[in-house]
């Protein structure tokens, strides 16, 4: 998703087909096997679809001449316990045939579902039938909602609609959190500014405090130029702080943050440089948070779709 958002702020005109290099379909926790590419491509461009999700299973050989059905995967939100349950009621009421025994072999290596065959049964129609009888294949309906209009309006979106939404939000984000930063650099660098000035005219500010007691910091304000915040912060410093101020460690910060005002206002100014620090938290993101696909796309041939 991520890659598709880069998409889009490197090549504004990029195509859903462009987004769907990136975005190939939904990827559930649990894996299993989406069949098929229509349902994705319908909810990609009209905003609705459905996609069918198998379990993911494996023949094995056992005993002589026998086979049994390995599931390693399911189906998202399918409970494997009532899975195992529903599966042996069928077999009891003769609803599915061919299986001779049923169980839960999982560990700490992962799932592990055993169907063991009877020795005449066919493996395939086997499978098919618990594909078609249980949820060892389920579908899922996809309805691409969002908040539009400020957050106003509920509408259903294409993906290159959901991406464009997603990230003037996060632009929007982004542009408040730089206004708060500034405001909070602004403020320390005012304050510094008062403590700079105290520094410098120590001596006097301490007599000023020490002579003076209810009138101190209108004294000090007028005697130095303050406003009412910078004056309130040098007294509410005990004497031996003020008079420890490290003037170059209050020139270091006080120079950094005058460059890093000069920075968000700069920001705020230029959109292009504001998408351009979006982008590249986005990659940060990625990079820190990116795994592979769990959930395998397979082909189903002669599928017609909206492509078609």
């Amino acid at each position: 998703v991520i890659n598709a958002c880069v998409c889009v702020l490197d090549d504004p005109e990029c195509s859903m087909v462009d987004l769907m290099e990136h975005i190939s379909g939904p990827d559930f926790p649990t894996g299993g096997i989406i069949m098929g590419r229509s349902g994705i491509r319908s909810a990609y461009a009209t905003g609705r679809g459905k996609v069918m999700v198998r379990a993911k299973t494996e023949f094995e050989e056992f005993g002589k001449d026998r086979m049994r059905i390995i599931v390693t995967e399911l189906p998202y939100q399918v409970n494997k316990r009532q899975l195992i349950k529903k599966i042996a009621e069928q077999v009891k009421d003769k609803r599915l045939e061919g299986i001779s025994d049923l169980r839960d072999e999982t560990d700490r290596n992962g799932m592990r579902m055993v169907i063991e065959l009877k020795k005449d049964a066919n493996p395939q129609v086997v499978l098919n039938n618990l594909f078609k009888q249980t949820e060892l294949q389920s579908s899922f309906g996809i309805i691409m909602l969002a908040l539009v209009d400020d957050q106003k309006q509920p509408r259903i979106l294409s993906l290159r609609q959901i991406i464009d939404e997603y990230l003037a939000f996060q632009m929007d984000v982004l542009t408040r959190r730089t206004q708060y930063d500034l405001k909070k650099a602004m403020e320390r660098a005012h304050l510094l500014e008062g403590l700079l000035i105290a520094q410098d005219n120590i001596d006097e500010v301490i007599r000023i405090i020490r002579s003076a007691y209810d009138d101190a910091k209108e004294r000090l304000c007028e005697r130095f130029g303050l406003d009412d915040v910078q004056a309130q912060a040098i007294l509410d410093m005990r004497l031996k702080a003020l008079q420890g101020l490290d003037r170059e460690k209050l020139q270091a910060e006080f120079d950094e943050l005058q460059e890093r005002i000069k920075y968000y206002n700069e920001l705020l100014a230029d959109p292009v440089k504001l998408q351009g620090v979006l982008r590249e938290e986005l990659i940060a993101i990625r990079d820190k948070f990116g795994d592979e696909r769990k959930t395998e796309i397979q082909d189903i041939e002669d599928e017609i779709d909206i492509e078609d």
